[in-house]
């Protein structure tokens, strides 16, 4: 199968499902990765999104959301839920675990085998300190996948934005060598990566490098920019907070030569999903500006995205 382009629903929450594949269908996109949060608000920009409610899920939903997507000639790229399963309160990380089996227990009654989000993490302790709990937690869920047929595809953001998140970060699997200490220790076909290249510049590392190492866990991949500001890293440093610093684009306006990425992509033999994460407010906070963002970062990946 060739690599589709899609997008990520968490850019709509006012739309209903329909009106997001309705969308889809009328710009070109193939698929669209759809957010399942609980229903409710939500404290942090992006999230509380719920296209599909998976909370008490069944076949008959199941069958209108296909129905849906047939109808309109969208495919789902995977399911999307990205809490912090490893926060320190037990009143956030469980209800959090609790939500994601069921993402993965609702994907297969949609026809799915693909769901993502982010592995966690106390941001106050470090990387070792962080790992017997990210075993406890991780490994049942890695194992509720296996049963059903469902692969989990992790997003390495480091979630190390603000002081809220300082200095650890909210999510774990960041890096190269934590994802080999990860797989090794996690050895399952079941866990695997949701690959966004902007994370790795922020972290002033080769978007590219890691591409072919890992060929075998791209489950999932996300298409997100990010623009360095030079003049601020310069006068505050890149130990300060990196809002501070940096600035989220989409494709084609950031730091990434798409052509180079998309060409490495597919050198080492990805042909999923490739959906465009759009957090650049520069288009506008309103849902035109944010339509229009799509229409431009498709634009932009179309070329590279073989029909």
């Amino acid at each position: 199968m060739p690599l589709q382009l899609g997008f990520v629903s968490a850019i709509f929450p006012e739309l209903s499902l329909d009106a997001v594949l309705a969308f889809a269908a009328a710009e070109g996109f193939a698929c669209v990765e759809l957010m399942c949060w609980p229903v409710g608000a939500a404290e942090r920009k992006y999230a509380g999104v719920t296209h599909v409610d998976v909370t008490s899920f069944t076949p008959a939903m199941a069958d209108d959301i296909r129905a849906a997507c047939e109808r309109h000639g969208i495919a789902i790229s995977g399911l999307g839920f990205y809490p912090n399963m490893l926060d320190p309160d037990p009143a956030v990380a469980e209800p959090a675990a609790a939500h994601f089996r069921k993402l993965i227990t609702a994907a297969p009654l949609l026809g799915l085998d693909t769901v993502n989000g982010f592995v966690g993490r106390d941001w106050t302790q470090t990387v070792d300190d962080n790992w017997p709990r990210f075993l406890e937690t991780w490994k049942p869920l890695v194992k509720h996948a296996e049963d059903h047929g469902v692969r989990i595809g992790i997003e390495n953001c480091p979630m190390l934005f603000t002081r809220d998140e300082w200095p650890g970060g909210k999510n774990l699997l960041t890096t190269p060598a934590i994802w080999r200490r990860a797989f090794a220790d996690i050895d399952s076909p079941a866990f695997g990566l949701n690959y966004d290249p902007s994370h790795f510049v922020i972290q002033g590392m080769d978007p590219l490098a890691p591409l072919d190492e890992f060929r075998g866990k791209l489950f999932h991949l996300h298409a997100k920019d990010v623009r360095i500001d030079p003049r601020r890293v310069a006068d505050v440093g890149r130990f300060d907070y990196p809002n501070r610093w940096h600035q989220p684009r989409i494709p084609g306006f950031g730091e990434i030569d798409w052509g180079h990425f998309m060409a490495e992509v597919m050198r080492v033999g990805y042909d999923g999903p490739v959906c465009i994460e759009v957090e650049d407010d520069t288009f506008g906070r309103s849902l035109a500006g944010r339509q229009r963002a799509l229409r431009v970062a498709r634009n932009v990946l179309a070329p590279f995205v073989p029909k």
